[in-house]
């Protein structure tokens, strides 16, 4: 019989890429960027979950910290990563309560704040489909089309398999997403 690829996956201390990054805010994004989704989406629940808490410590002991005007990564985009590596692991009441934080803390309107609710619609639509549904088309009806990221498009259309007729309509109408250049992606 054999063996499981994820069994003999190295865990995530021996990971080169997290020895070259200095400490503080680089650190912190790559367990929160990298690591947390993608152990999330393996289901590895404990390596994700101290992933987790080496990006808030490296948050913690960044010099920088939230100083106004730091270029970057940011709480309500920490909330976001955790929101979505929730949903991955099957927590929907800790996915929602982190997407709720981070959509607050986003100006309306915001690639950020369309991500967040995004994810917060996906953590509804299980308990709350028609609310997650309503989220979604409040982002359509407050984002231009032309700034939704491809990410919000993905998201998007993940909600409207959940049999939502109107969702599925609005999106048939969106236009085909561009690059910087102005090509189609």
């Amino acid at each position: 019989m054999r063996a499981n690829v994820l069994d003999r996956a190295p865990t995530v201390p021996d990971r080169p890429g997290r020895r070259s990054h200095p400490a503080g805010l680089a650190r912190a994004q790559l367990h929160a960027w990298a690591l947390l989704p993608a152990l999330a989406r393996l289901h590895r629940a404990d390596e994700a979950d101290q992933a987790l808490r080496t990006a808030l410590a490296e948050l913690e002991a960044d010099p920088s910290g939230t100083a106004p005007g730091r270029f970057g990564f940011d709480e309500p985009e920490l909330a976001l990563h955790q929101a979505e590596a929730d949903l991955a692991l099957g927590r929907h009441q800790q996915a929602r309560t982190r997407a709720e934080a981070s959509c607050a803390a986003c100006p309306d309107g915001t690639g950020g704040w369309a991500a967040a609710a995004l994810v917060l619609a996906q953590a509804e639509a299980a308990g709350s489909p028609q609310d997650a549904v309503q989220r979604a088309l409040h982002v359509l009806d407050h984002v231009p089309a032309a700034r939704l990221r491809s990410t919000a498009r993905t998201r998007l259309h993940q909600l409207s398999t959940h049999h939502a007729t109107d969702l599925t309509e609005r999106l048939h109408t969106l236009p085909t997403a561009i690059d910087h250049h102005g090509h189609a992606l």
